[in-house]
């Protein structure tokens, strides 16, 4: 993806942040919240396999998702720690930039884990 073209923003992104619940029995349990729905550009990068629970493969894909840039604060602009939900699909926000001076855009990093 050239920095000088404008990104394609085709697919439509629910973003999420986590939310902590009692569980009840004097702990919490992770939940997440839907902020709003983003349109991205989903360009995938490098993968890898490694070991998820029990020892099953997983394959950990990352991710540029560009999407249009918000003020810090605002509830439409991406943090690391966030996700981003595509139907069934999970992408976890590890990164998050400026795609240029203007900040018209912003591009997240992330990865997206599936079962081998």
């Amino acid at each position: 993806m050239s920095r000088t073209c404008p990104p394609h923003l085709n697919r439509p992104l629910v973003l999420e942040t986590p939310l902590e619940a009692p569980d009840n029995s004097g702990g919490f349990e992770a939940d997440w919240l839907a902020l709003g729905t983003l349109w991205a550009d989903v360009v995938p990068g490098s993968g890898r396999e490694t070991s998820g629970v029990a020892a099953d493969p997983l394959s950990v894909v990352r991710y540029q998702i560009v999407v249009r840039g918000a003020p810090y604060g605002s509830p439409a602009r991406p943090t690391p720690g966030q996700r981003f939900r595509e139907g069934e699909r999970i992408y976890r926000i590890h990164a998050v930039a400026e795609r240029d001076h203007t900040g018209r855009y912003l591009t997240c990093y992330a990865e997206e884990e599936l079962a081998a």
